[in-house]
């Protein structure tokens, strides 16, 4: 029974090692733009049936409960809060964050799921077509057909997502697209790339897009970004716990 109990000991150490890296990265994001924390879930392992409870003894008696020693625990899986993240205000044009459940569609690599990634990071450039682009990574083109026109002096997006430039010389507002938001069943099933761009799969279910506000969807707000939902004060404090 000795080496079994420092075996269950071993499976305990190597899920908190897990616990911990998990909790670390955590803690380097707390400033990354829409970072979504993640938790580790454990489960305890199979047990060796010593005693099965309701055994009959010599005696007649029926026993009320057995006896089991587990041996150990594992991690079951790493569950993202989906939590909104603190706004902060930027007062950039081109800057716009989700309020309520969605993510921003773009195209990411072909070789990588079905070519389209997901995320909440809403910092927008404008390319030389005049596309909005994810400002990170290779500048990822948001899905929502969205062109800037030459000589724009001015961009509006509204919270249902209307996109509205003025040119140099005008002060007539034109629609040039809107922004759709794309929502998933289940969003824990997602799979993360890291540039908090996230992937589909089985578990999370295909996407479903819709304009900001529809279907229950968040509404977007011009101006503002999603902040990391980490919050440092509980990392810490788990991490302490976890390395004791």
């Amino acid at each position: 029974m000795a080496i079994a109990a420092l075996n269950s000991a071993a499976t305990g150490l190597k899920a908190l090692s897990t616990d911990i890296d998990v909790i670390a990265n955590n803690l380097a994001n707390a400033e990354t733009t829409a970072f979504k924390a993640s938790r580790v879930n454990f489960e305890d392992l199979m047990y060796l049936q010593l005693k099965q409870p309701g055994t009959t003894s010599e005696a007649g008696e029926i026993s009320p409960a057995g006896v089991f020693v587990g041996l150990g625990t594992r991690i079951s899986n790493t569950q993202l809060d989906m939590s909104n993240g603190t706004l902060q205000s930027t007062d950039r044009q081109l800057d716009v964050s989700i309020q309520g459940n969605g993510f921003f569609k773009v195209k990411i690599l072909d070789t990588i799921g079905d070519g389209y990634g997901y995320t909440r990071n809403g910092n927008f450039f404008v390319n030389n077509n005049g596309q909005l682009v994810l400002g990170m990574g290779d500048g990822y083109v948001l899905q929502s057909n969205i062109s800037i026109p030459t000589g724009t002096t001015n961009i509006s997006i509204d919270q249902d997502g209307t996109v509205s430039v003025t040119k140099s010389g005008s002060n007539t507002k034109s629609t040039v697209g809107q922004l759709k938001i794309s929502q998933f069943v289940n969003p824990q099933g997602l799979s993360l790339l890291g540039g908090s761009i996230y992937i589909p799969t089985d578990a999370s279910g295909a996407a479903t897009d819709s304009n900001p506000g529809d279907n229950g969807s968040g509404t977007v707000m011009q101006g503002f970004l999603e902040g990391s939902n980490v919050d440092p004060v509980k990392e810490l404090t788990d991490l302490i716990s976890a390395q004791r």
